[in-house]
């Protein structure tokens, strides 16, 4: 019997057998470095190698994270985002799909880089909130606060994961103690098993027992995934070279164990080629797993050939996902610079000197865009992403801070129009129950246009002093409404009154008598005012009115002076009634100009006349004068009868 321990595939060599079972029973705390023993023995013989063997333990290390877990590996066919590209609601909305829809652990990378997304954004909007109540509060005591919606459902889903990852976790634990055990045990009948005294029929039929419990005994913690592996390894090849077994029964082992992993490394072969670099690495990860956990030992002349070529065929798979992630890192160098650009004008918009409130909204607005073509960018490398993040923030902080100063100087003016429109307010407030409409209307007319006038107030009074002034203003033309509704009313009935008695005065007939049919038409006239106004668009009725009154006086034997003051007389009444006192205001500026032009010409005929008298023939008028005379005759008659007419409208508006 050869006297050695065989040394196991990638395995450091160990003292003996108990040394080794006393080291996989030792309690190893949860959060202690995990001893790592290599597959297969490869000889560290320059920098390529050492290289190699980092390669196979960064698997190794995975395949036994998902190994502890089968849920991981499903991470990988779930796409990991740019989250730092989206939004907060769609932050929160992927979110809400993985923890709803996914197994917790598959998608617990996922959820982490959410958080870090959504929190960074969500405090830099914090940020902006509290600088913009500073700015517009700068004496207040209150304390800020800030309540978003967003925020709430993220905690809510966020709390549902971690709830989640909890309950993962304990109903894990407790089957990886008992599965630790099981292959500790194990194990342990593995070495139990080197006894030249048993039959080796009934040896070999408890080994393929050991076997199949073995791979049926479910996954182990993590940082016992390499040691107990290995050591199971150790064991079994102890057991097919330490004895000296049924060698036909071993080669076949031999060979079936060669053939399976000559059929890993045809595949790995095809992987190299593959263009999918991520997918083909996923799959030589578990193709790894395969050679590790379910195919048994080759013979010695084989063992190093065919592990080196696995490991030279896992190095070159690597290599490809280098010049990948070289690739991806290019994109992200590329994103950088385009990130730098968005920062950089953001800082120079943080210059710009701008002293209009529309001004700032389109400064406000292309910073927006800045940001969302920020958020857009896609990835920076990670070494230069929190200065980048940083960087962004204090440009975005300073853009604000300028942007509150301009918004900081126009407080007192906000303040000195809330003081106007609350002066305002009272005013339409006090008049809004009035029924005196007359006076009432124009003022509150000229209120509204004060109003009008006065810029911006505070944001945070501005819809409550407009509606309080609206209110007020609305309650009064209300009222405004109604009374003139009330007057149409009263108005289409005098309407529907003078068109009546139009008709019958058409057929009136005068009697002869100068001062019967005189008092007669003053009595129509006087009855004709008393039906009061009509329609503004009915008042035509007026005009036929004052036509038959025309008819009337020609028939009487009036003077010229007589006739033509009744008629002004009537005329103005009617205005009168109808209130329309720029028309009053009009004929009165009509009659004083008339009477002015007249003064003048009478003026210039009396100078005529004068020069005339300086003459030889003085003495004897002649034609001319006379003719000259009898104008300003002419004209005073008429000066006098405008006179009688602004007299008469002036008691008129004065009444």
């Amino acid at each position: 019997m050869e006297e050695h321990i065989a040394v196991a595939e990638n395995e450091t060599p160990i003292a003996d057998a108990t040394t080794v079972s006393d080291e996989i029973e030792a309690t190893i705390p949860e959060d202690a470095a995990s001893e790592t023993i290599v597959a297969e023995p490869t000889p560290i013989t320059n920098t390529t190698i050492s290289e190699t063997e980092t390669i196979i333990e960064a698997i190794v290390g995975t395949n036994a994270e998902e190994s502890e877990d089968e849920t991981l590996k499903e991470r990988h066919d779930i796409p990991m985002l740019d989250y730092d590209a989206l939004s907060l609601e769609s932050l929160v909305a992927e979110l809400k799909n993985l923890v709803t829809n996914e197994k917790v652990m598959s998608v617990k990378d996922h959820v982490e880089e959410i958080k870090k997304s959504f929190l960074a954004k969500y405090y830099h909007l914090l940020e902006e909130k509290k600088e913009e109540f500073l700015a517009e509060n700068p004496d207040t005591t209150e304390d800020f606060a800030y309540h978003s919606p967003i925020k709430t459902q993220f905690d809510q889903y966020y709390s549902l994961f971690k709830d989640n990852k909890n309950a993962h976790f304990k109903s894990l634990q407790s089957n990886l103690k008992s599965n630790l055990e099981n292959r500790l045990a194990i194990v342990e009948e593995l070495k139990e098993l080197i006894n030249p005294q048993e039959n080796i029929k009934d040896t070999l039929k408890h080994f393929n027992e050991l076997r199949d419990r073995w791979k049926n005994a479910g996954p182990i913690p993590k940082d016992k995934y390499n040691h107990v592996w290995n050591n199971y390894h150790f064991h079994v090849e102890n057991f097919y070279d330490y004895l000296h077994l049924d060698r036909e029964a071993r080669d076949l082992d031999f060979k079936h164990n060669l053939e399976q992993k000559q059929k890993i490394i045809a595949r790995v072969e095809e992987l190299v080629n593959e263009d999918d670099i991520n997918k083909a690495f996923r799959e030589l990860q578990d193709l790894h797993k395969l050679w590790k956990e379910d195919i048994g030992p080759v013979s010695r002349e084989h063992r190093d050939e065919i592990w080196n070529k696995f490991s030279d065929l896992t190095k070159q798979m690597h290599d490809k996902r280098e010049v990948l992630f070289e690739k991806m890192r290019g994109t992200e160098l590329e994103n950088l610079e385009k990130k730098k650009e968005i920062i950089a004008q953001i800082e120079v918009l943080a210059t710009e000197k701008v002293n209009a409130h529309a001004q700032w909204l389109q400064q406000i607005e292309k910073v927006e865009a800045l940001r969302t073509a920020f958020f857009s960018a896609g990835k920076v490398p990670s070494e230069v992403n929190e200065e980048t993040w940083a960087a962004f923030k204090t440009a975005v902080r300073n853009f604000n801070s300028f942007k509150n100063s301009f918004y900081k100087d126009i407080k007192k003016d906000q303040n000195n129009n809330l003081s106007r429109k609350t002066a305002l307010v009272a005013k339409a407030k006090e008049l809004q129950e009035s029924t005196d409409f007359a006076v009432t209307t124009p003022i509150m007319k000229q209120i509204q246009e004060e109003w009008k006038q006065i810029g911006h107030v505070p944001r945070k009074y501005s819809d409550k002093i407009w509606i309080e002034f609206k209110d007020a203003c609305n309650h009064y033309f209300d009222k405004l409404k109604e009374q003139k509704n009330e007057e149409n009313s009263e108005e289409i009935q005098a309407f529907d009154n003078k068109k009546a008695y139009l008709e019958t005065l058409r057929s009136f007939q005068m009697t002869g008598d100068h001062k019967t049919d005189l008092d007669a038409i003053k009595l129509h006239i006087e009855t004709w005012k008393k039906f009061g106004k009509v329609p503004f668009s009915r008042r035509h009725v007026e005009g036929k009115f004052n036509k038959v009154l025309d008819a009337l006086f020609e028939k009487l034997s009036l003077s010229k002076k007589e006739s033509e003051m009744m008629r002004f007389s009537n005329r103005m009444d009617q205005l009168s009634e109808n209130n329309d006192t720029r028309k009053l205001e009009g004929e009165k500026i009509f009659l004083m100009r008339k009477i002015d032009e007249i003064k003048n010409e009478i003026f210039q005929l009396e100078n005529n006349i004068q020069f005339f008298a300086n003459t030889r023939n003085a003495k004897k008028e002649n034609s001319i004068v006379l003719e000259v005379r009898k104008n300003i005759e002419k004209h005073r008659e008429e000066m006098e009868l405008l006179k009688d007419k602004l007299k008469q409208l002036r008691k008129l508006n004065d009444a």
